[in-house]
């Protein structure tokens, strides 16, 4: 089997343009969580997410094409026989709003073909790709494929682009469920009341260990494990116990031939819903026991970012292995019982080569990421 190896990784979010600047707005306890003005939030639950400037449509088009512009400018040379995995729940869905606003759009923009097709031919890619829409679990699941399609052999080079807006429709779903905090999300807090809608992007570019040395590229770590399952629970609500997580990570420690002892550190979803914090901590209890591993959430920073939550997550958990650090949980003041001992509001240190980064979706998906650290 061969290593898939992260030859780069570039995020967009609410903190900055790049990894660099979520790090260290990670790292300095920030939060880029604020009024939304994009559209009018009176008859919402909430009227806060963290969001980006310059993203809402003005020409018809989509707010997804400036997103992405920042997202890929400068992300360096793919090869053109790299297969490309694109993550979204939801794309251009401004566009659809557009339309039924009777303003103008195009309704060819609406499902995720031209997106695609424009990605490819920004890079002069021979695959047209695919995407990959399994709720919050979509880009975590996106990296996973493109691991096993470098595994097995498949392909010797994927990028994967992960997306997802902060849009009107999606706002009003969340309000509808009574999901949205009023304020600003406080993952794992036993006073929890809500999550914070976010918008921004990850792009990967995943190759196999032979073809990355071959081309001199840097490797900046690897995606040793990796692991999907559905609890078939709800349309919307995790399975209590958490058994779909549970198998999730069961998997990816399978397949990356360790113990659970040898994770060092663990990016969970981390919501701030009462019934998803209170999941992944089950799930992590039955994992690895009484033993206290660093873990965070980043979503009191930069909201939950949807399709774009696990690319996101992978980049920075990057970061994190190199640096050997992880940052705080910000929002979270007084940790859930059950998270005493994993969760802290200040910068935690790594010990050790892995990080476990995990994503929940409604419909019951979970899905599971293990990173190592490139030896140096």
């Amino acid at each position: 089997m061969r290593e898939a190896c992260i030859s780069s990784a570039h995020t967009v979010t609410g903190l900055g343009p790049n990894l660099d600047s979520l790090w260290h707005g990670l790292m300095a306890g920030g939060s880029a969580i604020r009024p939304l003005t994009r559209f009018a939030t009176g008859r919402y639950l909430s009227g806060n997410a963290s969001w980006i400037d310059g993203l809402k449509s003005t020409d018809g088009r989509s707010g997804i094409y400036p997103l992405l512009e920042r997202l890929l400018d400068g992300f360096g040379p793919v090869p053109a026989d790299a297969t490309l995995i694109t993550a979204s729940t939801k794309g251009c869905v401004d566009v659809m709003e557009r339309l039924q606003a009777g303003l103008p759009g195009d309704p060819a923009e609406v499902p995720m073909a031209q997106l695609l097709s424009g990605i490819a031919a920004r890079f002069n890619l021979t695959s047209q790709g695919i995407n990959i829409n399994a709720a919050c679990a979509s880009s975590t699941i996106a990296v996973a494929r493109a691991a096993a399609m470098i595994a097995s052999g498949r392909s010797e080079a994927v990028l994967v682009v992960c997306m997802d807006l902060v849009s009107e429709f999606v706002f009003s779903g969340f309000s509808a469920l009574q999901a949205l905090s009023p304020g600003a999300c406080r993952p794992f807090d036993r006073n929890r009341n809500g999550l914070t809608l976010g918008e921004g992007g990850a792009a990967l570019l995943l190759m196999s260990r032979e073809r990355a040395l071959r081309e001199g590229r840097p490797v900046l770590g690897v995606v040793a494990g990796w692991g999907a399952a559905n609890d078939a629970t709800h349309i919307t609500a995790p399975a209590r116990d958490g058994c779909g997580l549970i198998q999730s990570v069961r998997q990816a420690l399978e397949r990356a031939a360790i113990g659970p002892q040898q994770i060092a550190a663990i990016s969970a979803h981390g919501t701030a819903t009462i019934y998803n914090d209170q999941m992944e901590l089950t799930a992590f209890r039955t994992l690895f026991g009484e033993r206290h591993i660093p873990m965070n959430s980043i979503k009191g920073s930069i909201g939950h970012t949807l399709g774009a939550a696990g690319g996101i997550e992978a980049a920075l958990g990057l970061k994190c292995l190199k640096e050997s650090q992880l940052p705080p949980t910000v929002g979270m003041l007084e940790p859930e019982e059950a998270g005493e001992g994993f969760l802290s509001r200040s910068v935690q240190q790594i010990n050790g080569d892995y990080l476990l980064s995990t994503n929940s979706g409604f419909g019951g998906v979970n899905a599971a990421l293990i990173l190592r650290r490139e030896e140096i």
